[in-house]
């Protein structure tokens, strides 16, 4: 369940119960910055901000659009409503893959920002602990039989409850310290039958993924020969 406040031009979305005070500030990276709060950025399509907060460390990102749309609207999307937006759509995902026990990030707080036909989103979840991605977990060593085994049979969960990601790739799959896999960043992620076609394709964009990064890499040890002890974990869980 989630709960809607609106201040005026914003929508502020909480999960039920929420004790945290969560206000227009906390989507503001300058707010954290005056608190000197801000302990990493990850800059990719867009920067990635991470913050100390009193129950853990935050993670701040805003929405943008990308291939040749994103560089005439960059952030900017078509407003026909609240729950179509996706900002709304992945936080409210987020919200159920953690009520069903599934290792993602927790969600804390998203935004919607509207001006008539245009809104901007941004998303706040809570930092996985001591975790980093594959993708730069392969950067610096190989992965063990066990952590391949321990991917497989995470993925393998989220596919038996039918959800669909909609960019299966190694920087959205994280490993922390214990072993434990957890799979991040559902914008366009939904629900869908289990065996439902569309998840194969996850399976073979991450393919693809472990294929390019080592294409593009010149220190990344993936060793390929681990891909089919994957497939047979996700096929045999």
């Amino acid at each position: 369940m989630l709960d809607i406040i609106h201040c005026g031009n914003h929508t502020l979305l909480t999960a039920v119960n929420n004790p945290l005070n969560i206000t227009e500030n906390w989507f503001a990276p300058d707010y954290w910055q005056r608190k000197d709060a801000i302990i990493a950025e990850k800059k990719g399509r867009s920067t990635t901000w991470f913050f100390d907060y009193p129950n853990g460390i935050g993670v701040l990102r805003h929405y943008w659009r990308g291939g040749l749309v994103g560089r005439l609207l960059s952030d900017q999307y078509i407003y026909t409503g609240l729950k179509n937006t996706r900002t709304y759509k992945e936080y409210a995902l987020l919200i159920e893959l953690e009520a069903r026990g599934l290792n993602v990030p927790k969600p804390l707080a998203a935004k919607v920002t509207n001006h008539g036909l245009i809104y901007r989103g941004d998303l706040i979840t809570q930092a996985i602990p001591n975790a980093e991605s594959l993708l730069d977990l392969l950067k610096t060593r190989t992965l063990s039989d066990d952590e391949i085994i321990t991917i497989g049979k995470t993925i393998a969960d989220f596919h038996q409850q039918g959800v669909f990601h909609a960019d299966l790739n190694i920087n959205n799959i994280m490993l922390d310290t214990n072993g434990k896999a957890y799979i991040i960043d559902f914008d366009r992620g939904r629900l869908v039958k289990p065996l439902h076609p569309c998840l194969k394709g996850n399976i073979q964009r991450l393919n693809r993924s472990f294929i390019k990064e080592k294409g593009r890499n010149s220190c990344f040890y993936w060793d390929p020969t681990q891909w089919q002890l994957l497939i047979n974990t996700y096929q045999n869980n």
